[in-house]
């Protein structure tokens, strides 16, 4: 996503930052939470974030990405698999990633229902050499591993 030129209130993970420039979406442009939905969806066999954030954003009117993540989350636990573990690489000028990583790992751990230390978070400029790196806005890329429930 890209920058807004006038707003404030950046979302990553779910954790606020309110004095930075908010991401350009049809939701809260929290492309850290979508990225992570994209990684279990792909890991269960299921559709893109678009798919059910369409309906849920256009025609609901629903912005909160955590609202999304519960949607695959759900999935993820009726396929019988929970999350093992989470990779984050996140490419952008600013904010600073590695100063706020901590605080994007327990907001993270509070709506994902696991262990912080199961979340890394990695994060580049990307040396200016894309758009992201320059400042233009922020992208994300997520892997999960997902493990079998165990049977109670």
């Amino acid at each position: 996503h890209s920058f807004s030129k006038t707003e404030k209130g950046l979302t990553l993970g779910g954790f606020l930052l309110k004095d930075q420039k908010k991401l350009e979406a049809n939701s809260d442009g929290d492309v850290v939470l979508h990225a992570i939905f994209n990684a279990i969806s792909q890991a269960i066999g299921e559709r893109s974030l678009g798919f059910y954030a369409d309906s849920l954003c256009g025609k609901q009117g629903v912005k909160d990405s955590k609202k999304y993540i519960e949607i695959i989350i759900e999935k993820m636990k009726s396929t019988g698999y929970e999350i093992g573990n989470i990779g984050l690489m996140i490419e952008c000028k600013t904010p600073k990633i590695d100063t706020i990583s901590s605080k994007i790992k327990k907001s993270l751990s509070e709506i994902l229902k696991t262990e912080p230390r199961k979340i890394g978070i990695t994060a580049t400029s990307g040396e200016e050499l894309t758009s992201f790196g320059m400042g233009a806005g922020i992208q994300c890329f997520a892997i999960v591993s997902l493990i079998e429930m165990k049977q109670k």
